[in-house]
């Protein structure tokens, strides 16, 4: 099966091309241009540098929130118009799991957290359960960075642009059992997409392209809250 995965709730556009679960192309371009600039040009060099057409792709999957509004929208409708232009299916996939992916197995806790702007915080927990398959505990949320307060015994893994922004504010005191993910785990791969896209196109999980819309997770007036989780 060829997957045609594609990321554009962040600073950055990332597409990947998979057969089956093997990485046949995987790129992040982080310049400074508008999403839609970007998108469907890398899209194209995609296809040309694998040799494969829209056509022969068989499923589209691609991050739809939180993120960038904007981001977001861009994505959307480039998904959608994949999908009734091929007839082919589509999956959506969280940018916080999408973030998570790229950490480590080894880590107990992953915080997926990307700056939503306003002072505020996209937020997400996840671990891999005995199947190393990534699960996600609780919800997303909008929070402020001085309310992520985790209070789980196991260490826990902090990634995105998030987490190295407000790195001296996150969980207060508790400190010694929080560390931030490496500069190269802080970005959104396509891959990661991808892969997570495939395990929702088996569970049956595809998107109607006439109904669906992007996860924005708060409105233009919504108020922050504390994200708070017990294990």
């Amino acid at each position: 099966m060829l997957t045609l995965a594609f990321d554009t709730s962040f600073q950055t556009v990332a597409v990947a091309i998979l057969r089956d679960n093997a990485i046949l192309y995987d790129t992040i371009i982080n310049i400074d241009l508008n999403h839609s600039e970007v998108l469907l040009p890398v899209i194209n060099q995609a296809c040309l540098q694998t040799g494969i057409k829209i056509a022969d792709v068989d499923l589209f999957a691609c991050t739809i929130g939180p993120g960038s509004f904007t981001g977001l929208r861009i994505g959307a409708g480039t998904l959608k118009g994949l999908m009734l232009a091929t007839g082919k299916p589509a999956v959506g996939v969280s940018s916080l799991a999408a973030l998570a992916l790229n950490v480590s197995h080894n880590s107990k806790i992953i915080c997926s957290v990307m700056d939503a702007g306003r002072g505020q915080v996209y937020v997400a927990y996840f671990r891999y359960n005995q199947k190393s398959l990534l699960e996600q505990i609780g919800a997303d949320e909008v929070v402020n960075p001085a309310d992520i307060d985790p209070d789980f015994k196991q260490n826990v893994l902090f990634a995105g642009d998030g987490a190295i922004k407000y790195a001296d504010i996150i969980g207060g005191t508790k400190k010694k059992n929080i560390f931030v993910a490496s500069q190269q785990q802080q970005y959104i791969r396509a891959s990661s997409v991808a892969i997570l896209g495939i395990e929702k196109f088996n569970r049956n999980e595809i998107l109607d392209a006439e109904t669906f819309v992007p996860v924005y997770l708060r409105s233009a007036d919504a108020h922050p809250k504390k994200a708070f989780f017990k294990k």
